[in-house]
């Protein structure tokens, strides 16, 4: 089966009463700067940001942080503005490295004489193999094993007159290159994708068209081994000689919209972003479509065109895929489709991924609309020298730009709005246990084409929804946790929820599936799902239901028979059992019962557990077992690594046995909860002792002088446990104020980075306003000033606000606790 790409285009000045974006209370605070900005986020593979200040200063990429370009341009008249993105760098091979073609060179694994380096020396006696090389058979055309590798390619060229030269390179590890005896590069470490370093003139100016050659001489210090290498120059666009940039003047930020104000030298342009995330509304959620509005207006009559340009790039993997592009007619809509012309449809697992099966659509209602097809670099030449060519009805490329101009005609106060469609279709979205399923919207048949006409006849519904969604999110976040933190929620919302897919089960249990961005790629992490709960339990607890059924799933179907949780099903988009090298026993296993018991207290009902009653007895057995004084082992935390009696996991095992009480009394078997409840009691009691030093709660048992984050405790309240004395939380925010530093509370005593969900966590903890703002107030700190512009990062350093890692991940859902909180105990 296909995944599918939809881009659909309509014109509606008439809709404009409905979809202006009025200055509402909804959007984050004006001194607010995200250090990225969602543009359209459905799921882990359609998921397209800006980052950086300015919507048309950089291309517009994928979270991977890979250019996934959308170009927007504004024609007044014969004049041109940039609002949306920058072109990105694409290159044509001069000598192509082994992902565009096969290739062979002379290589040694000894040390060969000095002048090895040159284009007359003799190679005769080397080896001969193809590239890559690697010690990795999966990925080695030739095996490399030695700690030492020295390699000639020897090349001609059709001309040496280029303007510009690149070194395309894949190294690990230490690598030096010269091009005909001039050094070109010297890096020491390794990388995972293809580089592109500038040649110098001198470089370039000893270039010839016989008889060149590319020398590299790679050494391998530690792990993998892998080299590949090509030369590509720069293919330029003309079009930004005449290219002015809008001046950009203004960015809202809401839970569901970035909208964007320019001027165009006298004349506005809204730009909004609408990703509408209604997670309460399933239909409209999983309906895998986006909305740009683009909204021209101004005092002088002028002419007005807009142009858009969708890069082939979001529809695959990697830039040298090939795509083959068609056009169609459906109904009334002109559309172009692309996709990879291979089409590997879950064949793929990882974490640094992109979809590439599929077919990205650019469509629109014929009338006042142009469509064609280049490559990346001419798509704009060909609009501003208003030489467009007829598309055939079949192409096939590398690097393409799919182009949409909508004449709007004679433009004027009032206004003429532009509002294009971007929706992913994944057909077959995951492999779960061996069976590939559909993405919810479509499992009962629903077709791309019919939900593109649904999306397109309420539009104006949609928004309004929204609208509204976004300012009851920020007023109730405002009331419960004041500006900054109402700005954290906003910029949480959409990545949170973005990171996961959601999909219905072959037993038809829903199942909302998380990929582990930027950390392994695991798929339904168990200890990403529990960070990242309070948002769906705010607004939708059937999606933490579906966070934890494949998770039941895999033990009750005994796949995994180990008395705790798995960590994992899989690494996504592939789910056939755990991957994770590690078990993480007694955080699983606490995780697991702690949402099941907060889903049965956002519904007043313990049914859901009640269906799982046997497994979640024989976990909560396990954590009676090994959970007060937990064994040398990793938590959710891994990347701190491995700690013994870990006084917050105890904190975890403790609220889970106690969760497992509650449970237990709301399906009325009294003697059970007695039991459970009384053993957690006796637990904490225990736990305090042991935990104590002096005005605070070491980070393990018994080790004095150290001290650690207790956000674990936060369930406490909220479930209604009261197992431990109400002193503790005091105690501990007491003494996390005097451990802060500029941007957050350190995770422990061990270093000073931090996560910043657990701060949010842990601040939940504070009976006091005053104490609350004074713990969350430097992860804003944080968040509006990191110099790392990449999807909000929830492991970062609290002293110079750079990320240590991570970004894009759903853990920052925990942002909403506070809302949980407030939601829960005030019942």
């Amino acid at each position: 089966m296909l995944g599918l790409l939809c881009f659909f285009v309509f014109s509606c000045k008439e809709q404009e009463t409905a979809t202006q974006n009025e200055n509402v209370v909804s959007e984050a605070s004006a001194s607010f700067r995200a250090p990225a900005y969602p543009l359209i986020t459905h799921d882990p593979y359609l998921s397209i940001w800006s980052m950086g200040d300015e919507l048309n200063s950089s291309p517009t990429k994928h979270w991977t942080e890979r250019d996934h370009a959308l170009l927007g341009v504004l024609q007044l008249d014969d004049q041109f503005y940039q609002f949306l993105g920058s072109e990105s760098k694409t290159y044509d091979a001069i000598l192509p490295a082994s992902d565009e073609e096969t290739y062979s060179v002379s290589y040694s694994e000894s040390e060969p004489d000095e002048a090895w380096i040159n284009p007359d020396y003799d190679a005769s006696a080397w080896k001969t193999g193809e590239a890559p090389f690697s010690e990795n058979e999966s990925m080695a055309k030739t095996i490399w094993n030695t700690a030492d590798l020295y390699y000639r390619r020897t090349f001609d060229l059709e001309t040496t007159d280029l303007e510009s030269l690149f070194l395309k390179l894949n190294h690990d590890d230490n690598v030096k290159v010269w091009l005909n005896g001039i050094q070109i590069a010297d890096i020491n470490g390794w990388q995972n994708s293809y580089k592109y370093l500038p040649v110098s003139q001198e470089a370039m100016q000893a270039l010839k068209t016989e008889g060149n050659v590319l020398a590299i001489h790679i050494r391998n210090t530690a792990g993998g081994q892998f080299l590949d290498a090509g030369l590509v120059t720069e293919a330029k666009s003309k079009s930004n000689e005449v290219i002015k940039k809008a001046k950009q003047l203004d960015v809202a930020f809401r839970a569901n919209q970035t909208e964007y104000t320019f001027d165009a030298d006298g004349t506005q342009v809204n730009v909004a972003f609408t990703s509408p995330l209604l997670i309460e509304d399933l239909e409209i959620y999983s309906r895998p479509i986006s909305y740009i509005s683009v909204k021209v207006a101004g005092q002088e009559a002028r002419k007005a065109k807009v142009y858009l340009g969708t890069s082939s790039a979001i529809a695959i993997n990697q830039p040298v895929q090939e795509v083959e592009v068609s056009e169609y007619k459906n109904g009334a809509l002109s559309i172009l489709k692309a996709g990879s012309v291979a089409q590997p449809v879950l064949e793929k697992k990882g974490d640094d991924l992109r979809i590439d099966w599929g077919y990205l659509y650019v469509g629109a209602p014929a009338t006042n609309l142009t469509q064609f097809v280049t490559p990346a670099a001419q798509g704009l030449d060909a609009f501003v020298s208003g030489a467009i060519n007829d598309t055939d009805e079949k192409a096939t490329g590398k690097n393409l730009m799919l182009n949409t101009v909508a004449d709007l005609g004679e433009i004027d106060e009032e206004g003429t709005e532009q509002v294009f469609m971007i929706g992913y279709d994944q057909l077959e979205a995951v492999n779960y246990f061996g069976t590939a399923l559909k993405p919810w919207w479509s499992k009962d048949g629903a077709t791309m084409n019919e939900e593109l006409t649904e999306a397109y006849t309420s539009y104006a519904d949609v928004i309004e929804k929204v609208k509204t969604f976004d300012q009851k999110l920020y007023e109730d976040a405002l009331a419960s946790g004041g500006e900054k933190y109402a700005d954290l929620c906003v910029a949480a919302y959409r990545q949170a929820i973005a990171a996961h897919i959601l999909v219905e089960a072959p037993n038809g249990d829903i199942l909302f599936l998380s990929k582990e961005n930027n950390s392994n790629g695991s798929i339904n992490t168990v200890d990403v799902t529990y960070p990242s709960a309070p948002l769906f339990l705010v607004y939708n607890p059937d999606l933490l239901k579906g966070m934890l059924n494949g998770i039941f799933y895999y033990s009750e179907s005994g796949k995994w028979q180990k008395p705790f949780p798995a960590h994992d099903i899989g690494t996504y988009p592939i789910a056939l059992g755990q991957t994770y090298g590690e078990d993480m026993p007694v955080e699983e296993a606490g995780n697991m019962l702690i949402l099941t018991a907060a889903i049965a207290q956002v519904e007043g009902s313990a049914a859901y557990a009640k269906a799982h009653w046997e497994t979640l007895t024989t976990w909560a057995d396990y954590l009676m077992q090994s959970g007060f004084d937990p064994a040398n082992q990793l938590s959710t935390d891994d990347f701190a690594g491995h700690l013994a009696r870990n006084a917050n996991l105890s904190v975890k095992a403790i609220m889970a046995i106690a969760s497992y009480g509650k449970l237990a009394a709301m399906l009325g078997d009294s003697a059970t909860a007695e039991k459970y409840t009384k053993a957690a009691k006796e637990m904490a009691g225990k736990w305090q002792t042991i935990a104590g030093d002096g005005d605070h709660y070491t980070l393990a048992f018994e080790s004095e002088g150290t001290w650690s984050q207790k956000y674990n405790l936060v369930w406490d309240d909220i479930l209604g446990l009261n197992v431990f004395a109400e002193d503790v939380h005091k105690t501990e925010i007491a003494y996390y104020l005097t451990k802060q530093e500029a941007y957050g509370l350190p995770l422990d005593s061990r270093k000073t980075y931090t996560k910043s969900d657990w701060i949010l966590w842990t601040a939940t903890l504070a009976d006091d306003e005053a104490d609350f703002k004074a713990l969350i107030d430097p992860v804003w700190d944080f968040a509006n000033t990191t110099p790392d512009r990449v999807p909000l990062s929830d492991w970062h350093e609290t002293t110079d606000a750079h990320k240590v890692g991570f970004k894009a991940r759903s853990v920052v859902g925990g942002y909403f606790i506070k809302m949980l909180k407030d939601e829960e105990v005030t019942k």
